[in-house]
C-alpha cells in the first residue's frame, strides 16, 4: 500500500487535483512502487521562493522541490520506504503552461511526475542522466494519455 497525501495550500482550489491524484498513483504503478510514502504540497511563487532561498541559496521562486528523505537514517519506518516531499509553485504551473502552450493540468502532472523521479534518485544534472529522466517523464505522461498538447 502507497501513502501519498497530496496538499493544496495554494490560494485557490486547483481544478485538476483529482486529475494529479489519479496520475500519481498511475506513476506509482507504472513504477511499481510499493510501499512508499510521500506528500505533494502545491504553494504560491512566494512560498516556494522562501523554501528555494532558505535551503538552496538561490533568491527566486522555482516550480517544484523536493526533499529526499530516504537516505535519511533518523527516518526509518520499517515495510516503509519514506521517499520525501514534493513542493509546486502553482503559480509556475499557471505561468509555464501558458509559455509552453499547453493545459495546466500537463503542467501540474509534469512537475508532480518530475518531483516523484527526483525523490527516486533521478537527476538531471549530467546529460546520460538527464536524457533517462526526460524519457520516463515522457512516458509515464503520454501513457496516461497527458500528451504535450494537452
Amino acid at each position: 500500500m502507497n501513502y501519498v497525501e497530496v496538499i493544496n495550500n495554494y490560494k485557490d482550489d486547483i481544478k485538476d487535483m483529482d486529475t494529479l491524484k489519479s496520475f500519481i498513483d498511475f506513476c506509482l504503478k507504472s513504477l511499481k512502487l510499493k510501499n512508499v510514502l510521500f506528500n505533494v504540497i502545491i504553494i504560491d511563487n512566494e512560498e516556494i521562493h522562501k523554501i528555494n532561498k532558505d535551503y538552496r541559496g538561490v533568491d527566486r521562486p522555482t516550480d517544484v522541490i523536493t526533499f529526499a528523505l530516504e537516505d535519511n537514517k533518523d527516518v526509518d519506518i520499517p515495510d516503509l520506504r519514506v521517499l520525501g516531499d514534493i513542493y509546486i509553485s502553482y503559480d509556475k504551473v499557471i505561468s509555464q503552461a501558458k509559455e509552453y502552450g499547453h493545459s495546466e493540468k500537463r503542467e501540474l502532472c509534469f512537475l508532480a511526475v518530475h518531483g516523484i523521479l527526483h525523490l527516486l534518485g533521478y537527476d538531471h544534472m549530467v546529460k546520460e542522466e538527464e536524457e533517462k529522466m526526460f524519457k520516463l517523464q515522457k512516458e509515464l505522461l503520454n501513457s496516461y494519455g497527458i500528451k504535450k498538447e494537452s
